[in-house]
């Protein structure tokens, strides 16, 4: 799990991805790596499980949809950033865009951000989202940490976000400046490879996501943490950011998610 003092960053980062084309959630993460300066926090009480709807199998991905339609003409990619902002203003707020985006090379990070969240490793220098105040938390005794349930409080504000996002806006966005997310892909070393089908199987991956009811046990056996549970630990790091949201947090992430696959098709 790698939990370190950057922990936040990365769940920002999985998360506005998820925000921008319907793939990571807009997680508001800090990916600690390197730095175990977690603190310790007092024994609490974990938060309750969420139920979430059974588990379907993935539809078959369709084919990439045509882009919208243009009054204007697509931006270059490497000139697309103030128009990204543009459109994420009106989608989410001046404010809590400040707060969060990396204004810079918006989509290609967006699109790193995208393919890496099924894989164990990700890359925490082009993260499209700010890292976010506050330190991991842990509780338990020295030889049984546990990820504390003040520390799910962390990631409120950006819930707060992701819950107003009307998912057929922020798709109706991703469709009319799909070539540039597709071009980035195939920049990425896919120049075969659909980034609209990336994106649903990314979706679909995390939506797989196991729900895990109770706080993880966690495990210190260098600097940074680790789940002590090795199926836990095995787990993409997209899922693995979703656990470490806490229930109730992921559970608002994956209806946000399955909205956003419904809008997709």
């Amino acid at each position: 799990m790698n939990i370190t003092s950057k922990d936040s960053f990365w769940f920002w980062s999985a998360g506005i991805a998820v925000l921008l084309v319907g793939a990571g959630i807009v997680s508001y993460l800090y990916y600690e790596y390197g730095r175990g300066s977690a603190e310790v926090a007092p024994a609490a009480a974990p938060p309750p499980a969420v139920s979430a709807p059974a588990a379907t199998e993935p539809a078959p991905a369709p084919p990439a949809p045509a882009p919208v339609a243009r009054a204007t003409p697509l931006p270059n990619l490497d000139e697309s950033d103030a128009e990204v902002v543009s459109g994420l203003t009106e989608l989410v707020g001046h404010d809590a865009l400040q707060q969060l985006l990396v204004p810079q090379r918006i989509i290609r990070n967006v699109v790193v951000t995208i393919d890496n969240l099924p894989r164990q490793k990700v890359a925490v220098n082009q993260r499209p989202i700010k890292p976010t105040p506050g330190k991991f938390l842990v509780t338990g005794s020295e030889d049984a940490h546990e990820i504390a349930a003040e520390n799910y409080m962390r990631y409120a504000p950006f819930v707060a976000v992701v819950k107003r996002i009307d998912a057929q806006t922020l798709v109706a966005f991703y469709r009319g400046l799909q070539p540039l997310f597709q071009q980035a892909y195939e920049e990425l070393g896919n120049p075969n490879g659909s980034f609209n089908t990336r994106l649903l199987e990314v979706i679909d991956h995390l939506l797989q996501t196991p729900d895990v009811a109770q706080s993880p046990r966690l495990v210190q056996p260098s600097v940074v943490y680790k789940y002590s549970d090795a199926q836990l630990e095995g787990r993409s790091a997209g899922q693995k950011l979703l656990i470490r949201m806490g229930p109730a947090n992921a559970g608002v992430m994956k209806a946000k998610l399955r909205e956003i696959r419904s809008a997709l098709g």
